[in-house]
């Protein structure tokens, strides 16, 4: 059997089932420089994610025998264990956590228990500012950085599940093991550069709780319509607000109520009874009676009767080369990352570059780092103060003569 042959081969790896048994491993961490850690989790049929197994290695050099292993699986589906110890190592100041694409792992600690790990390093963020790629997989750094093969066959399978399988326990330890060196590598590699601020900043933004909060009254804003009709919008955000509660109260997943298909046509045809509910396209069958359809009539009802109307959005004014002036920003971001060695997209989207073309200034790319290497010069670019040259394939900045 592959996972006993594993175990046998490195005694090192192991479960852990007991909070005892996590207090030691967590205490020990509290010892070394940094912790790699991942999460395996399942949320197709759940509005928050169900966290299903936790993995976390120490440095290789870490000792760590004596506590059981550099290396070890943490179930949470066991009965009785606590998962305090971990999140005391979580908040363990002197212990870096590191993560790739931390963002859901934090999103379930948030939810689970209130509590982030910090100080967090976060792999793909500083991937992405070490030049390798715009969001860069975790494939792709074990490649090119640990120089190991990667298995990812059991990345689409059932987490839940009871015993885990050979091939399920190494692809998840798989997930720490080689990330140990991923994050020597890169945090070296800021360090010599002057870039672990611009990590920082990043991190900060994951650290932050707004990030992980979905309030209902705000769910609207992230429904695509097409009429910016302030009453018809009314209507939107009601329908939101109810789909949302509703998912969030029974912890299901917001399509299993009613999907953005149906929500817009419920808020064009603005059904008064459960017999115009009958008559929806696209509503799901338990939708059109009980209480999703009490919560879609008073919904409806709400946002026709509302007095307080949404705003469309403004639409952005049109001046005369805003078109070409986006064109030129992008041509001197393509620039700007090229030569800082920065992934494009951490710098500035391309929602930034209309808006910044457009005179907005309340940008993120115009802010911080991302100033630094690239929002001076775009506010010179749109101020006319700079130009652009092609020169041997390389394009440069060349100031424009008072």
């Amino acid at each position: 059997m592959p996972a006993k042959a594993t175990q046998d081969q490195n005694p090192e790896i192991r479960t852990l089932t007991t909070t005892d048994e996590l207090a030691e491993f967590c205490a020990l961490a509290k010892t070394q420089p940094y912790v790699t850690l991942d999460t395996e989790f399942l949320r197709e049929r759940t509005y928050y994610s169900r966290l299903c197994l936790i993995q976390a290695a120490l440095p290789s050099a870490s000792g760590a025998k004596a506590a059981g292993g550099t290396a070890v699986l943490i179930d949470p589906m066991v009965d009785g264990l606590s998962l305090e110890p971990l999140y005391d190592l979580f908040r363990h100041q002197a212990t870096v956590k590191v993560f790739h694409a931390a963002r859901q792992d934090l999103e379930i600690f948030f939810h689970d228990a209130g509590v982030m790990p910090d100080p967090l390093f976060d792999t793909q963020i500083a991937a992405m500012v070490c030049g390798f790629g715009e969001q860069v997989g975790y494939e792709t750094l074990v490649k090119k950085i640990a120089r190991q093969p990667l298995d990812k066959s059991s990345r689409f399978t059932d987490w839940s599940h009871r015993p885990l399988s050979d091939a399920q326990a190494a692809y998840a330890l798989a997930d720490v093991t080689h990330l140990r060196a991923i994050y020597e590598f890169l945090s070296t590699q800021l360090e010599k550069t002057g870039r672990a601020p611009w990590v920082a900043e990043e991190v900060a933004v994951l650290l932050n709780p707004e990030t992980y909060i979905t309030r209902p009254e705000e769910a609207w804003e992230r429904v695509r319509t097409r009429s910016g009709s302030p009453r018809f919008l009314a209507v939107v955000r009601e329908l939101a607000r109810f789909r949302e509660t509703y998912a969030q109260d029974r912890d299901i997943p917001r399509a299993r109520v009613f999907k953005d298909d149906a929500l817009i046509e419920l808020a064009s045809t603005k059904p008064l009874t459960e017999g115009d509910l009958a008559k929806s396209r696209l509503l799901l069958r338990d939708a059109r009676r009980g209480e999703i359809a009490n919560g879609i009539l008073a919904a409806v009802k709400a946002g026709v009767d509302a007095r307080e109307l949404p705003k469309p959005a403004p639409e952005e004014p049109g001046r005369p080369g805003n078109a070409a002036l986006a064109e030129l920003l992008r041509v001197l971001l393509k620039a700007k990352a090229d030569s800082a060695g920065v992934a494009p997209r951490l710098i500035a989207s391309a929602a930034d570059l209309d808006a910044i073309a457009s005179g907005a200034r309340d940008v993120p790319a115009l802010s911080g780092w991302r100033a630094e290497v690239f929002g001076h010069d775009a506010l010179r670019l749109a101020a006319g103060e700079i130009a652009l040259s092609a020169q041997g394939g390389v394009v440069k900045v060349v100031p424009v003569p008072v």
